[in-house]
């Protein structure tokens, strides 16, 4: 039997890695964490949720003096906003995350940890810092980073990504976004509400092209009235500098436009993080797109593993921990787990959120099934009412049997009234239970026992049970009949 210097070994310090060291160190596995940056975190610490979401906090307090008067309240006035302060608050709350993220911390697991890039000398054996270690397993968990398209001139204007738009020292007066997804429309809003002027170039016909055309309407329109620009149906041509300003040239409808702004953000999706570690060495089937992995995240070589962004699939940190889960049950316990997805959540941050599980409408008619939709409308709800938040709705799809499909919730709190269907549709939690649970009023998550209590009313106040009761009781039907009109 080959003797190796760890047990497992695990390239990438971002939440799938984590997962992985905390887990197989506390198991008894001697495990190695290696992590190229200088701090363990990764992009989702350092320079995406984290940050985007504290970010998002300050645009929307700047909203809320903007919109006080609204509330009954004497109309309120915000000087400019020193962006500056704004870094600090972000990079303190990234400081307050990362006390959990530290070498000690997982020392103390039993995992080692040491920074740098590791390269494979083959499918066991790596260098680092030009050591060889071997590992009898190895986790790839590398990340992915802003994918950077080949758009002419765009390199020489330059641009922003994900790395640099939490850093900068003074708040732009105009931002140019290329990219209609979660991170594009997340920005969007914030800028704007910070007192930017914002311009969204997206090459698709709606934002957030993976959700329903109508609930993404419904965030684009609200953030249309908060004033940011969208060219939907572009496609993007070159990009410059004009005037002391970047610009962008894109075609739309036949015509030829340009949008200006101080900086170009780049938002169009996501490149996986395999340069320099010569995974052909080690024979793992990959591209820029991802890593190759089966149900159980095990590469063309069994005994490499990949999660996270590295398998260029479920892009998301809740689903990083997850594979990380999986990949403890394969590569430590040895237990055939696989993957499931059915359920998977997601979330955009926006204002309205939106968020969703499970399959969407153009998803299910895509796949030729048939379906029926539930809604209700946030209008409806009284909570909602007194906060005035009525923007939105909740959308349930229910199959041939009436068993769910998927739930998609545009509107204030969206990722957090998810959660009580993420309890219910993942925990295999009937629907009658949903509608008959108590919940508290005045809350939004009513919205979740009305929807589905409005798919068993129409079965319990049908004609036939109607008569079914004045068959038995001899029940004497309406007392009022509303007049015609």
């Amino acid at each position: 039997m080959a003797s190796y210097d760890y047990d497992i070994g695990i390239i990438g310090g971002g939440a799938a890695g984590l997962t992985v060291a905390a887990g197989a160190a506390q198991l008894g596995a001697k495990c190695l964490l290696v992590e190229k940056e200088p701090q363990l975190g990764g992009d989702c610490l350092h320079y995406g949720c984290v940050p985007s979401k504290a970010l998002l906090a300050s645009a929307r307090a700047a909203r809320a003096v903007h919109t006080a008067h609204r509330y009954g309240l004497p109309r309120a006035q915000m000087g400019p906003v020193d962006f500056a302060r704004v870094r600090q608050r972000i990079a303190s709350v990234v400081a307050a995350v990362q006390r959990h993220d530290t070498p000690e911390r997982f020392c103390s697991l039993g995992a080692e940890v040491r920074f740098g890039l590791a390269r494979f000398l083959d499918e066991h054996q790596v260098e680092l810092d030009g050591k060889r270690l071997s590992a009898a397993r190895w986790v790839l968990a590398v990340g992915s980073r802003a994918a950077a398209p080949d758009i002419p001139g765009l390199a020489e204007a330059g641009y922003l990504t994900n790395r640099e738009i939490f850093s900068l020292d003074v708040l732009p007066r105009s931002l140019v976004i290329l990219g209609g997804g979660p991170v594009a429309i997340e920005m969007a809003q914030a800028f704007q509400r910070l007192g930017s002027q914002v311009t969204v170039i997206q090459r698709g016909r709606h934002i957030l092209s993976r959700e329903d055309a109508d609930m993404a309407g419904v965030v684009m329109e609200s953030l249309e009235l908060e004033g940011v620009k969208f060219h939907l149906g572009a496609r993007i041509v070159s990009a410059g500098r004009s005037g002391g300003l970047r610009e962008v040239v894109f075609g739309k409808e036949g015509r030829e436009l340009r949008a200006r702004g101080e900086h170009i953000l780049l938002a169009l999706g996501r490149s996986v993080n395999v340069e320099g570690l010569d995974l052909d060495n080690a024979g793992v089937v990959h591209s820029p797109r991802g890593i190759e992995v089966d149900a159980r995240l095990r590469t063309s070589q069994k005994h490499i593993f990949a999660a996270g962004d590295a398998t260029g699939r479920h892009m998301f940190t809740h689903a990083a921990g997850y594979e990380g889960g999986i990949v403890i049950s394969n590569a430590v316990f040895r237990l055939p787990r696989k993957a499931d997805y059915t359920w998977l959540p997601h979330c955009t941050f926006c204002d309205p959120e939106l968020a969703g599980m499970g399959l969407t409408e153009s998803a299910a008619r895509g796949k030729g099934l048939e379906f029926s939709v539930l809604t209700e409308r946030f209008e409806a709800n009284d909570r909602a009412q007194a906060d005035g938040l009525t923007e939105g709705k909740v959308k349930l799809l229910l199959d041939r049997r009436d068993r769910p499909l998927g739930v998609h919730i545009v509107g204030a709190h969206a990722g957090e009234l998810l959660n009580e269907w993420v309890a219910v549709l993942g925990g295999g939690v009937k629907l009658s239970a949903l509608a008959g649970a108590v919940h508290p009023y005045p809350t939004c998550g009513e919205t979740a026992k009305r929807i589905a209590g409005s798919y068993f009313a129409g079965k319990l106040f049908s004609d036939t049970v109607k008569k079914g009761l004045h068959f038995l009781f001899h029940y004497k039907g309406r007392a009022c009949t509303p007049p015609e009109e």
